[in-house]
């Protein structure tokens, strides 16, 4: 049996020299670790438009551009993911955790204080690049 693959656009979205992180509930895959938000890719949808519509759904912003910052293909034994990342510094609105969620915003250099999914690390190593 082929194991699940999931897309995932992901938005490092950073302010003031900050990088906004959300906590995912314990229920999800991966639960009680820290993210950078974003979702599933739906079928016929750009990395940027998925991006886009999963931040104002999950923390209410609106995001006007978008850089590629790095692709992470993880295989976490259950399912596969593929993380399109993209750096986010133009947007609209202020964070808030529309679905429950807690968000803080954290200083490039604590980010590996707290703890992520496995795949999350690469991310944070081109972070700080």
């Amino acid at each position: 049996m082929s194991k699940k693959q999931v897309n995932v656009a992901v938005g490092v979205v950073e302010h003031h020299n900050q990088i906004l992180i959300c906590k995912r509930s314990a229920e999800q895959h991966q639960g009680g670790l820290w993210e950078f938000p974003g979702g599933k890719i739906e079928q016929d949808e750009s990395v940027f438009d998925a991006l886009k519509r999963e931040l104002k759904e999950e923390v209410d912003i609106t995001i006007q551009s978008a850089t590629p910052l790095i692709t992470i293909d993880h295989d976490y034994g259950d399912k596969c993911v593929s993380l399109k990342v993209l750096l986010v510094q133009d947007f609209i609105g202020e964070a808030k955790g529309l679905e429950g969620q807690p968000l803080c915003w954290v200083d490039k250099q604590e980010l590996s204080t707290y703890e992520f999914p496995e795949a999350n690390k690469q991310i944070i190593a081109a972070i700080l690049k």
